[in-house]
């Protein structure tokens, strides 16, 4: 579509005032204001895709460490399995569990220390 050229356009373009000192200062402002903002939207989204990044990796880490710790859970089962197994085969078999406890003497013999050294009353019979 042709441009028309109508009074009205250009007169709107004559009855602007030239830009004044104030204005392009106020632009010089926007400018930098919207490139700070840029630079720390910038900052925020590295930031927040380094924390997703650790994230990760922790979550990697801790999956591994729960692997483990499952492996090692399997094989302390099968160990007590085994454990729990020979103890029922040895129970029928062993004498000591068949046969009555032995008298506390046995078990505690009892020991005389002859100190002759010590003069106290206290350590004397």
């Amino acid at each position: 579509m042709p441009h028309s050229s109508d009074s009205s356009d250009s007169s709107s373009f004559s009855q602007s005032p030239p830009p004044s000192k104030q204005d392009s200062s106020d632009d010089m402002r926007k400018v930098q204001r919207r490139e700070k903002n840029r630079i720390a939207a910038q900052k925020s989204r590295l930031r927040q895709t380094q924390k997703a990044d650790t994230l990760h990796l922790e979550s990697e880490d801790l999956e591994r460490q729960n692997a483990a710790l499952r492996r090692e859970i399997k094989q302390l089962t099968e160990e007590m399995k085994h454990f729990t197994s020979m103890l029922s085969s040895h129970e029928p078999l062993c004498s000591i569990l068949t046969s009555p406890p032995p008298p506390p003497e046995v078990l505690y013999a009892t020991h005389t220390f002859h100190q002759p050294h010590i003069s106290s009353p206290r350590f004397q019979h």
